[in-house]
């Protein structure tokens, strides 16, 4: 999920290839703020989702590497948008108190 995200063209022809480029356009920005939310609430859907399947089924190591995984695809996707866009929750370390500066993105509604 994450690489897609790294790989993205965003189509909206301000010339923009990917995350890592500084002069992305306020369109562009919101685009890829909504993109990573999305995959950042997948990987937590699917990490509950693991979870309670592995409270009944313990010794599937398939399960269990997949939760693993999930986990820390959404850890570093996490700490990549708090990078990006400010804190998702209180426990993000900051410079800057940035809670009043926009919504809170638990708040956003699609």
């Amino acid at each position: 999920m994450t690489d897609d995200i790294e790989n993205r063209n965003c189509n909206c022809g301000c010339g923009c290839s990917n995350t890592n480029e500084p002069e992305m356009s306020c369109e562009c920005k919101q685009n890829l703020r909504e993109e990573m939310m999305m995959q950042l609430k997948a990987y937590k859907f699917s990490i509950i989702e693991l979870s309670l399947y592995l409270d009944t089924h313990p010794e599937d190591e398939k399960a269990l590497c997949l939760h693993r995984e999930y986990c820390k695809k959404a850890k570093e996707l996490e700490d990549k948008y708090q990078k990006m866009f400010g804190p998702l929750t209180i426990f993000y370390p900051c410079n800057k108190w940035r809670w009043l500066e926009e919504p809170w993105a638990s708040f956003i509604w699609e």
